[in-house]
């Protein structure tokens, strides 16, 4: 078998620019600045807001199941169509169109704040799992690590920049309904951003997979049910990537908890002040960079497996941690004598666990394109995609369920459980049985 070419220095960063570009959806909205907006304001159930923080799990679960059921038939018909690049912008404009519809939602629309950001959350999944099925046919085998790296890492450059914008250039740092004419100009600001950010990967990246002729009496979604089916039945001939996926899922299930969750806990738990706030979103996103592109280097020579596990037991402390800063500050400041508050551990834990953030699944992405057939990596990104998606249902309403329960505080222990399993599972991964796999299956 010819060993596949690296792609070209325009393409590679045309590629990455993707990540740059969907970055700021998933911080700006996800995880910094809107999923502060809903339950204070749009919900608007304080002091606790745990009906805010319920409906905000169950809106993410909710277009997560939706991927979930449709992300690797699309895959297949993709595959088959050699259309990746047209279902990659159709999976961007519906992210950026209703995300730029937040602007009409305000204080009460709970349930038009909610389906916008179920549909967008679509757009956004989609194009993840989309742009992911190009990274088999952009490298050999042992630059894949590398070359998602970098991506992941770009991408949080795309965060920190769009974040700024919003924050800084649009005044939107203030969560209180007197701003909110501000605030709600974070949803057509993070959707122009997509759009624009992501010129660079349409103009650059190349269509690799070639369109076949339709059988008779046979219709593109036929044949996408067809392949899915030959997939799902195949996937024991897998073992690895199966064993490599159901790791994933626990992995999942505990970023997803931190990624929609940490800067409600921090403001909700921790109390932090804004400044701590922007210093945590900068620290956060230099660090995952970082991390991203140290962990991506070191997995094309340490091994992906090895990285992957060491990510894993990095959030497993960090998250324990987190659990802990009430008497991690109150120990630390007995032993040096100062008077920090806990807010300023909160910042400290915070920057260890942005090391992980995006090495956790630029490893695993990495892997998946090892494990993977050229012809079935769009098969392939979808079920790592479904994957993902079903462990951050599970994760989301487990979180969103316990935090009812008993708060926030003593439900986010729940991630440590999950990063945890993740790691014992990942210990059954062969890695170079995996690749010897995917190697056999090619052309198929």
């Amino acid at each position: 078998m010819t060993e596949i070419k690296r792609a070209s220095r325009k393409e590679l960063f045309g590629w990455a620019m993707f990540d740059f570009a969907n970055s700021s959806y998933t911080t700006v909205i996800i995880t910094v600045v809107f999923c502060i907006i809903f339950p204070r304001l749009i919900v608007g159930d304080g002091p606790e807001f745990r009906l805010g923080n319920l409906l905000w799990s169950a809106s993410i679960s909710l277009s997560y199941l939706i991927v979930l059921l449709t992300a690797p038939l699309l895959g297949a018909i993709m595959d088959y169509t050699g259309a990746k690049k047209k279902f990659l912008l159709g999976s961007c404009w519906l992210c950026a169109l209703a995300t730029a519809a937040l602007y009409f939602v305000g204080p009460g629309d709970i349930l038009a704040g909610m389906l916008l950001i179920i549909v967008s959350n679509i757009g956004f999944s989609y194009s993840e799992a989309f742009i992911s099925s190009f990274l088999p046919g952009l490298g050999p085998s042992r630059d894949l690590g590398k070359i998602s790296g970098y991506a992941w890492g770009l991408g949080y450059f795309g965060g920190l920049t769009s974040t700024a914008i919003v924050i800084f250039g649009l005044g939107a740092g203030v969560y209180t309904l007197g701003n909110f004419s501000n605030l709600r100009l974070v949803g057509p600001a993070t959707g122009l951003f997509f759009l624009i950010a992501a010129i660079p990967t349409f103009l650059w990246v190349r269509e690799r997979t070639v369109a076949r002729a339709l059988p008779q009496n046979e219709t593109y979604f036929s044949l996408g049910v067809k392949r899915l089916k030959k997939t799902f039945l195949d996937i024991r001939d897998y073992r690895d990537l199966t064993v490599l996926l159901a790791s994933f899922f626990f992995a999942y299930a505990g970023l997803s908890i931190v990624i929609a969750f940490a800067f409600i806990y921090g403001d909700q738990i921790i109390r932090w002040s804004a400044t701590t706030q922007i210093l945590m979103f900068v620290i956060t996103q230099i660090t995952a960079a970082g991390g991203a592109f140290l962990f991506g280097m070191l997995q094309d020579t340490w091994g992906a497996k090895r990285t992957f596990i060491l990510t894993l037991l990095l959030w497993v402390t960090a998250v324990s941690l987190i659990y802990g800063v009430a008497p991690v500050t109150a120990w630390a400041n007995g032993l040096l004598g100062t008077t920090l508050k806990e807010e300023h551990f909160f910042l400290l834990i915070g920057s260890i666990a942005g090391l992980g953030l995006g090495s956790t699944q630029s490893a695993c992405r990495a892997m998946v394109g090892l494990f993977s057939p050229d012809t079935k990596a769009g098969e392939f990104f979808g079920l790592w995609s479904l994957t993902s998606r079903l462990s951050a249902i599970a994760g989301l309403m487990g979180l969103g369920l316990l935090q009812t329960l008993f708060g926030l505080h003593k439900a986010i222990l729940v991630c440590s459980v999950f990063f945890f399993i993740a790691v014992v599972i990942v210990w059954f991964v062969d890695e170079e049985r995996g690749k010897r796999t995917a190697r056999s299956h090619a052309g198929e």
